[in-house]
Formats: C-alpha cells, structure tokens, sequence
C-alpha cells in the first residue's frame, strides 16, 4: 500500500465499538471484496470492502474477520482468515500478510489461513445462536454484481438454517458515520493532497487546455503524494459540460472565457475527501459569473454553519432550499411569481440547484449515515451547493468538507484550499 501504516488502536476501538452492540450468543462475520475480472486475465484494480477495513485495516482480497465477543475461549473472540501466503505468491503478486504482519496492523492476535474457516465456523456455530451478515442498504446503493459477502450468505444460509439471521448494517450506519479523531487525521491528509492538486492546477489552466490534460496533472500530483488516485470518477466540466451533473468523459478544449467546474479529490488510506471548485479558463471570471459564484459561496457558507448537534438532515435542505431561493431572487433567475407558485414537492430553485446540499463521507465518498437520525459531533459531511444555468452556458458548484463540532461552527478540512474569487484569479495569474 502507498499510505503509511494506521495505527492498529483505530480498529482495535472500531471492532470495540461494533462487539459492544451485538446481541449475546451472537457472531459477525465480514469479507473482502473480490478482484473483478476484466476479460482474458485483465482484472480491475483491487478495492477493499470498506467495513472489513473499518474494524481490521486487513487491505488485501480473499479474508473474513469473524467477531464473536460470547466465545467460550478469549482467542475465539476475534478471529481473521487470510489467504495463505508463500514465497511463489510474494515474487508474483508481491507481498501479503502473514500471520505477524497481521496483527501488527489489526491487533488481532489470532490469525488462521483460509483453508481452515469452515472449520472453525462450524465450532463457533455451536456456540452460538445468531450470526449477523453484512448486507449492503446504503440509501444510494444500486448493487447488480453478486459480492463475495452475498455468495457468503447464500452460503451460510443454506449451511446454518436454525440460526437467527441479524444486520450488521444497522450498527456499521451509527457507527461508522461518527468519526474517530484518527479517522479524522486520514480525511484531513486526503483533503490536504487534493489541496496539492488543485494549486497545481491553478497556475496549469488555460485556453486550450483540454480537461484531460487537467484530469493528468491532478493524478500526478495525488499519487506522488501517496494516494492511490481519485477517491471517486473526476468530473472536469468546461463550458456548457458543468451543467450535466454527473459530466465524466472529461475530452474537451477549455475555451477561453468558459468557467471549469472540478467536481475531483485524492483519496489516502481508503478515505476519501470530496472537493468542487469552478475556475474560469482565462484566469478572470466576468462580472456575471462572479455574482454568480458568489452567490454559491455565500449559501456554502451560510450552509456550513447550520450543521451543529441535533440538527437534521431534511430540516436542514429545507432551510438551505430558502437561502438558495433568496439567492437566485437576487439575481433575476427567478421572480416572486415563480416562488409564490411553486410546487412543494418541487420547489422553485430547483431549477438551478437540483441535488442535495449535503451527504456523509469517510471511508466511503457518500458515507454511511442514518439521514433520519440528528446530526452528530465528528460526523463529516460535504457541503455543495450549487447553480446551474445552460442558458448561460456555465454552471457553478463549490464543495468543501467539515467535521461537526460539539460547540461551535463546523471545522472545515478544507480550509487552506482557496475559493474565493479574489485569491483564484490572483494564483491563476501569478
């Protein structure tokens, strides 16, 4: 792996955190993600499942963490199963972990190689009288691949009937979603290569210049800094391409006059951080644009101050539909027929700010987070407000990622990364 080594007391307190919801008598069991297959002997690039990463840091495909916090023997409480490595495997796939490397990095302590987990299941399972299974019900999860952790419940369905069937889901939602101050550190390092990245680009930017090539500097400068690469698929939206919201070819020329609106961030250690800024292609924005990119800037703002503890997440887009709606009154985009009209179910800015304000984020670019429940001290959220407008042919999106604070305003990981109009085009014209 490219990041340097966490500190193993993170999943030693996250695997705390999860035995001590867990019903008694009960077994967890979690897996890796498969390496997906490309055609002939091409696979994609390997990415772990983010929960077995959460409560092991075990980074590599083929192994099962089993928790079992009733287990009649203290060993038996937390088990990992890897896939047996050997000098044959080391010179061809490169190194994996052996039984030492992985208690250095998991803190557990007892470690079995693959061939033997059935085995051992079968001993636990006697013990036992639930299992939880770790079933994928993400608000925004669309899932047609068959998962290793779903062949293992069919599996373990099949093979264990009597057994009392529970979600790990439920407890992984709640915790996951409230950061650890470490957690935090490897969000805050991800935001900080995007930082590196996105200055790169401000003095690189030009007429001319195809998105791309912009997409090339910005790789460069993430992997140089120990990122495997983007946490999510860039999107670099010159001219009319900003206002297609999810815009990814990324194979045009920046015009000059044009805005670019970067929806891209590194990722570090699995984390993720989630960054949008709009540039202007020849260095200065018109006087239309900045009013514009003001106007987003000021309801990020104004945004950003309303996720404190005990606020909720519908409540708080519907106060940031009122801001929006204030913003683009302002600038004659819509009347006060238009907003006296409007649908509920619809509301009149929508028209030019289509999606949400906000979602969670951390191992996963949209975390997990249980959007009923009020917000939380540590949570990590995006704030992105944005204005669309293909008539004009240029829309504006400005992202930045804060962690909730327990008094106070949100702390922004974003903070050093520039965004006001004045210091863009000042760098950009260095």
């Amino acid at each position: 792996m490219k990041y340097h080594q966490i500190d193993r007391n993170l999943f030693i307190q996250n695997r705390a955190k999860f035995s001590a919801q867990m019903k008694p008598k009960s077994v967890a069991i979690f897996n890796s993600n498969d390496i997906y297959p490309v055609s002939a002997d091409s696979t994609l690039p390997f990415a772990q499942h983010r929960d077995i990463f959460y409560l092991s840091g075990v980074d590599q495909e083929e192994s099962i963490l089993l928790l079992f916090p009733d287990a009649p023997y203290e060993s038996q409480r937390e088990m990992l199963f890897l896939k047996e490595t050997s000098e044959h495997i080391a010179i061809w796939e490169g190194e994996k972990l052996n039984k030492e490397r992985a208690f250095e990095v998991s803190g557990i302590k007892t470690v079995y190689w693959l061939q033997d987990f059935e085995k051992i299941l079968f001993e636990m399972m006697t013990h036992s009288e639930t299992i939880y299974i770790n079933t994928n019900e993400h608000y925004r999860a669309t899932v047609e691949t068959e998962t290793r952790e779903a062949r293992f419940v069919k599996w373990w369905k099949e093979k264990y009937p009597a057994h009392t069937v529970a979600k790990s889901n439920s407890i992984l939602q709640h915790i996951r979603s409230i950061k650890e101050n470490q957690e935090i550190d490897l969000i805050q390092n991800a935001c900080n290569i995007t930082e590196k990245g996105f200055r790169r680009l401000l003095s690189f930017v030009k007429p001319n210049v195809t998105e791309y090539e912009i997409e090339a500097e910005l790789i460069h400068e993430f992997i140089r800094n120990r990122s495997k690469g983007f946490a999510y698929t860039p999107i670099i939206a010159s001219g009319n391409n900003a206002n297609v919201l999810h815009y990814i070819e990324n194979n045009q020329a920046c015009k000059a006059g044009d805005l670019i609106l970067l929806d891209v961030a590194a990722e570090y250690a699995n984390y993720s951080s989630d960054m949008t800024r709009t540039i202007p292609v020849s260095g200065k924005f018109t006087d239309r644009q900045k009013a514009v990119y003001n106007a987003v800037l000021r309801v990020k703002n104004q945004a950003t101050a309303m996720l404190v503890p005990g606020a909720y997440w519908k409540q708080y887009h519907t106060e940031v539909g009122k801001l929006m709606t204030s913003e683009l009154l302002a600038l004659g985009l819509l009347d006060k027929a238009d907003v006296q009209n409007e649908n509920p179910e619809w509301p009149a800015y929508k028209k030019y700010f289509m999606h949400g304000t906000s979602h969670h984020m951390g191992l996963d670019t949209h975390d997990y987070g249980i959007l009923t429940n009020p917000i939380q001290a540590n949570m990590v959220f995006t704030v992105e407000p944005g204005i669309y407008i293909p008539a004009e042919g240029f829309g504006i999106r400005l992202e930045d990622n804060v962690v909730v604070q327990e008094n106070g305003a949100p702390f922004n990981l974003m903070r050093n990364i520039p965004i006001e109009v004045e210091e863009i085009e000042s760098l950009m014209n260095a």
